[in-house]
């Protein structure tokens, strides 16, 4: 529809979609964890969290639990460099986050539902 709409073949429109990470094709889940991976975070232990992060929610970069609760997100900087690893989830963003502190985080959301 996009793509008729604006005169453009289908394929441009994918380009587009598939380049900025805010456009989606499918709905994000009602809470979007965004998890550092710029050089500073990945220093102070964000892909050991990455693999942590993916073992506790179940799901990849790029996708949404099951339940339409969270989707987690790469981003590859939040600027909170000096209290690395660090992540934001909604707007908020928290930092040196352990597995543990992920855990409690993410606690947090589930008992809001």
């Amino acid at each position: 529809m996009i793509a008729a709409a604006m005169n453009l073949s289908r394929a441009e429109i994918h380009g587009v979609m598939s380049f900025y990470h805010d456009f989606r094709s499918e709905p994000a889940g009602e809470h979007i964890v965004h998890l550092c991976r710029a050089e500073a975070c990945q220093s102070m232990g964000a892909r050991e969290l990455e693999r942590h992060a993916r073992d506790r929610l179940g799901i990849g970069f790029g996708e949404t639990t099951a339940d339409g609760l969270i989707t987690l997100e790469p981003v590859y900087c939040l600027g909170n460099c000096a209290c690395s690893p660090s992540i934001r989830i909604n707007d908020e963003t928290h930092a040196r986050v352990s597995a543990d502190k992920f855990d409690q985080l993410i606690a947090g959301l589930e008992a809001q539902e």
